[in-house]
């Protein structure tokens, strides 16, 4: 899972600790589901590869990832920022046709 690993490192975690991952996994599809239901077509939000996916995820784990993060409020802050400008989007709301 590409999405883990890339999300893992974001936050400072080496690939080879797993004790974290069930919280990451289900950050991760928190992030997806949120998105989702803002608008976000599926099939984009699944897109690993898509660079604004994929920063958008890593924002949302950074902001409610663990108990003690001073930063936790700007990375939701821009977090729900990139969301914003994501559901603006043609690109990444209407299906094409």
């Amino acid at each position: 899972m590409a999405m883990l690993e890339d999300v893992k490192q974001a936050l400072r975690i080496s690939t080879t600790i797993t004790a974290f991952d069930s919280e990451v996994i289900d950050l991760i599809a928190a992030a997806r589901n949120d998105l989702r239901l803002s608008g976000v077509l599926a099939e984009k939000v699944e897109n690993d590869s898509d660079s604004l996916i994929k920063r958008a995820v890593t924002l949302y784990c950074k902001a409610f990832f663990g108990y003690d993060n001073a930063d936790a409020d700007r990375q939701l802050a821009s977090y729900n920022s990139m969301k914003a400008h994501l559901t603006l989007s043609a690109e990444y709301t209407e299906v094409p046709v």
